[in-house]
């Protein structure tokens, strides 16, 4: 049934747009495999004073939702229907109260893992205003709906976990991924010589259109001798968003060399004499947002997206995921 809409001023502190009562959403009532995920009617949630209602265009899919949807939950205890999603893109609907960076109408993006009110998965998202940008001109609704997690822990892991300078001889491990295709761009913005591994043949010529220097398989080349013909006096670090055959990319690192993954990449880097190591969380702000923005502009992003699929698809979305090589990132397309 279609909600009926309801024309309001203000609701709750919010000053609003003309948005319905109700709306479709992609939830799940228990934890499980793909098919828990279903399309529900569920209320539409009223941003508080500091948070924005987006009306979601695209919502990105991830590893982590798949993990969540299958009962990993460090929140304390979980209180369903649960709305999963942790980025996105859309319209602005309405302000909470204390808001004055954005406007209803501006288009935006976002990243808020665990969102209080909800994921991206829906038709509307209510987030806290300094997890929302607005979108940079070189990307659409689509493309920054795919990145808000990504490009963060991306950038993040270039430049503050590795701090990455002109001329350093870089592994990216997993860099066909959602997050490793960004990496790359990243780094190479950053002036770096750039070794990727990627998954399958598509995904080293993926790479290497993104700007990489060299690319080879993760899984059935030899790593190690591959990236000491790169970088015969060793490479200078590696940003690991894989754990198989990381080992490999460890081996090939000078002394004093630097190591940064996010955390839950598995299985984890273990400790070696001589070098550093940095596990990480890819953290959203304004300031890291006008920071990716800028990143984004200056390397004239592209962003691959693997697969799109309607909202009323999200577990189709996650049977994508578990099939694995998965070449850039999946998205849902909600409107």
């Amino acid at each position: 049934m279609k909600p009926q809409s309801i024309a309001v001023e203000k609701r709750n502190d919010a000053m609003t747009s003309r948005i319905p009562e109700t709306m479709r959403a992609a939830a799940i009532e228990r934890f499980g495999p793909p098919e828990v995920l279903t399309l529900d009617t569920l209320p539409v949630p009223v941003p508080d004073a500091n948070q924005v209602l987006m009306a979601v265009h695209t919502a990105g899919v991830g590893s982590w939702d798949a993990d969540m949807r299958g009962g990993w939950w460090p929140f304390g205890r979980p209180r369903f229907p649960i709305v999963l999603g942790s980025d996105g893109s859309g319209t602005v609907a309405a302000v909470g109260a204390r808001v004055r960076r954005l406007k209803v109408g501006d288009k935006v993006y976002a990243y808020s893992f665990n969102n209080p009110k909800g994921g991206f998965y829906a038709e509307y998202a209510a987030v806290p205003v300094g997890r929302v940008a607005h979108i940079p001109a070189v990307l659409d609704l689509k493309q920054a709906g795919a990145i808000g997690t990504t490009g963060i822990t991306a950038l993040q892991g270039v430049d503050d976990a590795l701090q990455i300078k002109k001329s350093d001889a870089v592994i990216i491990h997993g860099a066909s991924g959602g997050v490793g295709t960004l990496a790359v761009q990243f780094a190479k913005l950053r002036g770096a010589r750039v070794f990727a591994t990627a998954s399958g043949d598509d995904g080293i010529r993926l790479v290497r259109r993104l700007g990489a220097d060299v690319a080879v398989d993760g899984r059935k080349e030899d790593i190690t001798a591959a990236a000491r013909r790169f970088a015969p006096d060793g490479v200078d670090a590696v940003l690991a968003f894989a754990g198989v055959n990381l080992a490999r990319c460890l081996d090939a690192l000078r002394r004093g060399g630097r190591v940064a993954y996010p955390n839950g990449v598995e299985p984890a880097p273990r400790k070696r004499a001589g070098i550093k190591l940095t596990a990480y969380d890819g953290v959203p702000g304004v300031r890291e947002f006008q920071r990716l923005n800028r990143a984004i502009e200056q390397a004239k992003l592209k962003v691959p997206i693997a697969d799109t699929y309607k909202l009323a698809e999200a577990a189709k979305a996650h049977e994508r995921l578990a099939a694995g090589h998965v070449l850039g990132k999946v998205v849902l397309r909600i409107r």
